[in-house]
């Protein structure tokens, strides 16, 4: 009775325009936690600071306020807001620790509407904002929902190139010994499933971020479960699996893991979900190289692939709906002079321009930024000989201080002689330090918030 309550509830706000869900997702390292972390902190200092000057609502003050409220869908863990707070706030200030799993949190947005079919119901209104962080790696699963066992095998051997060939030996060496056509053996099964979830370990340490199956890396609570069981094998097209062999039990694995785990994702969350926000780091890759730079793009382009955009009309809102706004953000704005988020943007606007492309002819709004969830350096000028160079100033890590230059973001897609001369250098910053009763310094969060509720809040 709770769980019909609660649809027919969802679909009167959905209706009313009163209800958003924004899911948050990226590649491992790209600052999920610390942009939806921020955006709370934000939004819950709306009522006592001016800290969100390009959110529309907040700037005209028809922002009046946001709480915390109860998440209603109550199978999904609750977004850990506190915990990252107190390691933002802690001596000396850490970066909050990562999820590995999808989380969420609500927040109520009471403001006062400027639309007139808003303004003859009442003076103020109240947006309820789910905001839904999952792993991006888990997006990177879909594609498999339109490959057999045997196409998706062929894609992985094609993908063992360079590096990847390197990493797989270990992997590689357990299969060759593996009779597929012999009577299952689930410990020697388990034990190659082991070895090729380590290479893929392996690949991430390393970099590189296509890997597939996502959920074997990120496993969330099916850690040690058979359907995570599984690994590409060459296979000849003619041979056929038989009954009760280590074939036959591989292919009923991986049939299970795209309808129980990819789709069950697919159905409970992502079809859900009203904007989607991806977050990029695209500063990690380019300190990386080439292999590392050009799989991330690859990461990228069948993260796209998955999505189901289509702009929403009235009635397929209330029983269908489906993400019709994206935002691409660079995350980490911060850790590379003012004077090169432009390029930053652009090198984005490169890596994402086929599903840009697709977008804009489905008519579905789409934008690429910079920002910075949480501050961690100031700018400033250094004297350079006879002149003054734009530099950063922050703490390592390692609790360095430190002022520098990290060099210049290219503007398009690095060809080979950038690989070859690139003297850009990453490093990695603390979060500054920051009061518990102040809104944390961001970069164009506001702008952010403006593009995936501005519309919202009118």
């Amino acid at each position: 009775m709770k769980r019909i309550t609660q649809e027919v509830n969802d679909f009167i706000s959905r209706g009313m325009d009163s209800n958003v869900r924004i899911a948050v997702t990226g590649l491992s390292r790209a600052g999920k936690t610390a942009f939806i972390t921020s955006l709370v902190n934000q939004l819950l200092h709306t009522a006592t600071h001016d800290n969100l000057p390009l959110l529309n609502a907040a700037r005209d003050k028809r922002l009046i306020g946001a709480k915390r409220e109860p998440q209603t869908n109550m199978m999904v863990p609750r977004f850990a807001y506190d915990d990252a707070m107190s390691q933002i706030h802690a001596m000396p200030p850490q970066w909050p620790v990562p999820t590995r799993d999808v989380s969420e949190i609500r927040l109520a947005l009471k403001y006062k509407p400027n639309k007139t079919t808003k303004k003859l119901l009442s003076k103020t209104a109240v947006l309820n904002v789910d905001i839904i962080d999952y792993p991006g790696e888990w997006l990177l699963d879909l594609p498999l929902l339109d490959m057999d066992f045997a196409t998706w095998s062929q894609t992985q051997f094609e993908a063992l190139k360079g590096q990847r060939s390197e990493l797989a030996t270990d992997w590689l060496a357990e299969l060759e010994a593996l009779d597929l056509t012999a009577e299952l053996n689930e410990k020697q099964l388990e034990r190659v499933a082991k070895t090729y979830t380590d290479y893929l370990h392996a690949c991430k340490d390393s970099g590189l971020h296509w890997v597939q199956p996502g959920r074997f890396v990120l496993p969330g609570e099916l850690e040690g479960a058979p359907v995570l069981q599984f690994f590409p094998c060459r296979l000849d097209a003619d041979v056929k699996p038989v009954k009760g062999s280590n074939l036959a039990m591989l292919e009923a694995r991986y049939h299970e893991y795209q309808q129980k785990v990819v789709k069950a994702f697919y159905k409970h969350h992502f079809a859900t979900f009203d904007r989607q926000i991806v977050l990029v780091d695209c500063l990690q890759p380019l300190n990386a190289g080439d292999e590392a730079f050009y799989d991330m793009r690859q990461a990228l382009e069948q993260i796209m692939h998955s999505f189901r955009y289509g702009r929403s009309s009235f009635l397929r809102r209330l029983f269908s709906p489906k993400i019709d706004r994206v935002l691409f953000a660079a995350t980490k704005a911060d850790h590379v002079t003012p004077d090169q988020h432009p390029h930053l943007v652009s090198l984005l606007q490169q890596m994402v321009h086929p599903a840009w492309q697709t977008a804009a002819y489905e008519n579905i709004e789409m934008s690429c930024m910079s920002i910075a969830s949480i501050q961690a350096t100031n700018s400033g000028f250094i004297a350079s000989g006879d002149k003054n160079v734009p530099a950063l100033k922050g703490t390592t890590l390692d609790g360095e201080s430190m002022t520098m230059f990290p060099g210049e973001v290219p503007k398009k897609l690095p060809n080979a002689a950038y690989w070859q001369n690139s003297g850009f250098d990453f490093t990695s910053f603390r979060p500054m330090p920051s009061e518990t009763d102040e809104p944390m310094k961001h970069i164009r969060l506001d702008k952010a918030l403006e593009y995936l509720l501005g519309d919202k809040l009118k």
